[in-house]
């Protein structure tokens, strides 16, 4: 009874972080597109093993960093896999708040990126992390035109209080045309 009240409350008033302010646009759910990801200001903390297997211990020095400098939380969280590290976006109004490292984080700025991404739902988990991969990297491969810069990397749009099936997030990864590529090459 409790549990069903709950979800009705949440399905109700909405997402609640909903109201973060957000680095970019999001992939809807079920959607392969090819996006430009803006350049800014990310906090980075790095886990001794795979994200899914740090993903706690590399969370909190960020939540740590943002609250003893008044940073905002914006969405969405960014995660490489393998090695594990955890970023988060910091506002572009706020950027002269997030300048120090510290010893478990680390202040980058990252340029403009092109990436393919697929849009997806439910748990923030590794199956459902590869599942998506597989998908997007099938669907790049199958383009003649595009060829892949990196590592897919996770893209967690809710907080850990939303329902999973609630849940959105994406694969991306970074990618560039073969015109592109051959341009770099000479």
């Amino acid at each position: 009874m409790i549990r069903l009240a709950l979800v009705t409350l949440i399905l109700t008033i909405g997402n609640p972080v909903s109201g973060y302010e957000k680095a970019f646009k999001e992939t809807e759910a079920g959607v392969i597109e090819i996006k430009i990801i803006p350049g800014g200001r990310l906090l980075e903390s790095k886990g001794d093993g795979s994200y899914f297997d740090s993903s706690n211990r590399m969370f909190r020095p960020l939540f740590n960093y943002i609250q003893d400098n008044q940073i905002s939380m914006t969405t969405p969280v960014e995660a490489r896999m393998d090695p594990g590290a955890m970023y988060f976006w910091v506002a572009s109004d706020q950027t002269d708040k997030a300048i120090e490292d510290t010893g478990r984080v680390k202040v980058i700025d990252v340029p403009e990126r092109k990436v393919a991404a697929i849009g997806a739902k439910g748990s923030y988990n590794q199956s459902n992390f590869e599942e998506a991969k597989r998908e997007l990297m099938d669907w790049v491969s199958a383009q003649e035109n595009l060829s892949i810069k990196g590592e897919p990397f996770g893209v967690y749009w809710n907080g850990p209080f939303t329902p999973w099936f609630m849940k959105r997030f994406e694969v991306q990864v970074e990618i560039q045309t073969k015109k592109e590529s051959s341009k770099a090459n000479t």
